[in-house]
């Protein structure tokens, strides 16, 4: 494996050259000046446009959306690249308060299309300027019996960059800020958690006990947070009139409630045919009936622990992306020749790994933390497949460009699956294959078994809270409760295991949006059967299915592929597929 010193880092010198940079003052001072006369033109006045007018008026709004999306991604960015640097954070939030003034201008839009005439959009909408437009207005109208009048909607519109925003910062530079001390090594949360899967089991066992004691130590603070956040949201789901804390999530995946319950429902019921199963196949390797928690991602008792060199790593990726279709890998390589990857281990960078789209005119950009595991080449595969995703819908435009989180991973995924079965296919070592195939399942139930355990423990924590605030300890039993549940009687937890709730980023981002990895998972391993039968012209409608970005509906998107995410039996046919590697597993011994 190559040095750390040579991992990439990124250039976001494609969205500004810097936070002092005169381009960005320029563009927000003549946003906030665009915004005013945008209102001045067209508040209250929508009804009365014909469809040209109203195309005019919503290709106006996108072009002014671009201009503040850019500057908001680039301080989303800079911020990731230290969260630890009290200067970026306050550069991040006098973004995010400038942004949040010029928008309270434009609040109305959406508010006034959603106050439109069926009858009268309707007309509108034969024109083909405003056609363009067609399903933004859609899933903007999603939203049509959940909206509250102009003052209230102002009010929370303005109060939250001091609220929610300013709640998810403190969670972000507390995380950043927390330091475990292992074998006398003073590390931050990503390589404490690297340690986890550390051939030694010592150590592994060190790095628990270590992220336990911290957590546990800033237990009161997170338990704040969540319980602040929680009681935040069932305030807001009230006077929106969401029925269920999850409505609002499934409502912005363009998902009905039924499908998420039949989704969560399958895996519950799949535990004991999943990760029960595997889990005491794994203790029976490690010689044991039960593995303590630290060694459920510990590499196997014969695997050598390889490790994976940057320049490796990528190749890997994109010979297997080329191999399904050159469009692919021509697409990725960009990632790579021009410096759209943070990849380097560095003091206060965030923890995490994503793929953050920007905006269509410039591209996306990657942050991971590679430490030369094949997690970590399942994680650059990943969140490839994402920028590949970005960069293949962005011609639909700032509005239309991104998707549901549910088919945001889906490309993902996919971009894993490719890679996994190419790491595979040219193996011969039958031991090596078995470490290839455990390392997959133990990813791939960590996407499904694990994310919808996830959202039990949101689910209970939010129908809880409304009683009345959560004890740090009341939080532990449940979050222990869920995990016990989903990982089985072959998984032995200590207390310290449970305060493991309170460092997942998700609980505090994205409420209930954990269940889109379980969805994804199970969507791209049924594609991906469609495309081990030999479907026809199959790479072409994946291809199509991504460049769609967020025009089209689930149940749209996957019926070229004869797919049906509110068929029952879809959830199973995705889920067999892990049940079949397992069963691949057990017959190794």
């Amino acid at each position: 494996m190559k040095n750390e010193a040579a991992l990439p880092e990124w250039d976001l010198s494609d969205l500004y050259g810097g936070p002092d940079s005169e381009t960005l003052k320029e563009d927000l001072k003549e946003a906030g000046c665009r915004a005013e006369a945008f209102a001045k033109r067209y508040k209250g006045c929508l009804a009365e446009l014909d469809g040209t007018g109203l195309g005019r008026a919503i290709a106006e709004y996108e072009d002014l959306c671009e201009v503040l999306y850019k500057a908001m991604s680039y301080a989303q960015l800079y911020f990731s690249a230290d969260v630890g640097d009290a200067a970026r954070g306050r550069f991040h939030q006098t973004v995010n308060e400038r942004v949040n003034a010029i928008t309270t201008e434009t609040l109305f839009f959406t508010l006034d299309i959603n106050r439109l005439d069926d009858a009268v959009l309707e007309r509108q909408l034969e024109d083909a300027a405003a056609a363009h437009y067609g399903p933004w207005v859609r899933d903007v109208r999603l939203y049509k019996d959940h909206q509250l009048s102009d003052e209230a909607e102002k009010l929370l519109h303005e109060k939250a960059v001091t609220g929610r925003s300013a709640w998810v910062r403190l969670f972000d530079e507390t995380l950043a800020g927390l330091r475990f001390e292992v074998e006398g090594k003073v590390l931050p949360l990503s390589g404490t958690f690297d340690l986890l899967s550390d051939k030694d089991g010592d150590r592994r066992r060190l790095a628990a006990k270590a992220l336990g004691k911290v957590l546990g130590g800033n237990a009161r603070l997170f338990t704040l947070i969540t319980n602040t956040l929680a009681k935040d949201k069932e305030v807001e789901d009230q006077w929106r009139s969401y029925p269920r804390p999850v409505s609002e999530r499934n409502l912005s995946n363009q998902i009905e409630d039924v499908v998420v319950d039949a989704l969560v429902g399958a895996v519950e019921d799949a535990f004991p045919d999943l990760s029960h199963r595997y889990y005491r196949l794994k203790a029976k390797w490690f010689g044991t009936d039960v593995l303590d928690y630290w060694d459920r991602n510990a590499p196997l008792p014969d695997d050598e622990g390889r490790k994976y060199g940057w320049e490796e790593s990528q190749r890997l990726v994109l010979d297997a992306y080329g191999a399904f279709a050159p469009e692919m890998a021509d697409i990725a390589s960009r990632f790579f020749g021009r410096n759209w990857i943070d990849a380097e281990l560095r003091e206060g960078k965030d923890s995490g790994a994503f793929s953050h789209p920007t905006v269509p005119s410039v591209h996306p950009y990657i942050l991971m933390n590679f430490h030369g595991k094949a997690r970590d080449v399942m994680t650059l595969a990943h969140e490839l497949g994402h920028g590949v995703h970005q960069i293949l819908s962005g011609p639909q435009g700032a509005l239309m460009s991104d998707t549901p989180l549910t088919l945001a991973e889906t490309a993902s995924v996919f971009g894993e699956m490719l890679t996994f079965r190419s790491l595979l296919d040219g193996e011969d070592d039958p031991a090596r294959r078995r470490i290839l195939l455990a390392r997959k399942v133990e990813d791939m139930l960590n996407t499904v078994v694990r994310q919808v355990a996830f959202h039990g423990f949101e689910t209970r924590v939010h129908a809880e809270r409304k009683d009345g605030e959560l004890s740090a300890e009341r939080l532990g039993e449940i979050w222990l409760d869920v995990q016990q549940a989903s990982l089985g009687p072959a998984v032995r937890f200590e207390d310290e295991y449970a305060h493991f709730w309170a460092y997942i980023p998700h609980f505090i981002h994205s409420p209930f949006y954990v269940y889109a990895y379980a969805f994804g998972d199970c969507l791209v391993n049924s594609l991906y059967d469609v495309y081990c039968s030999g479907a026809g012209d199959f790479q072409a409608k994946y291809m199509e299915m991504l460049k769609a970005g967020g025009t089209l509906r689930h149940k749209e998107l996957l019926a070229p592929f004869g797919l049906d995410a509110g068929d029952p039996g879809f959830w199973k046919r995705g889920l067999s597929v892990i049940s079949g590697m397992i069963d691949e597993l057990e017959s190794m011994g």
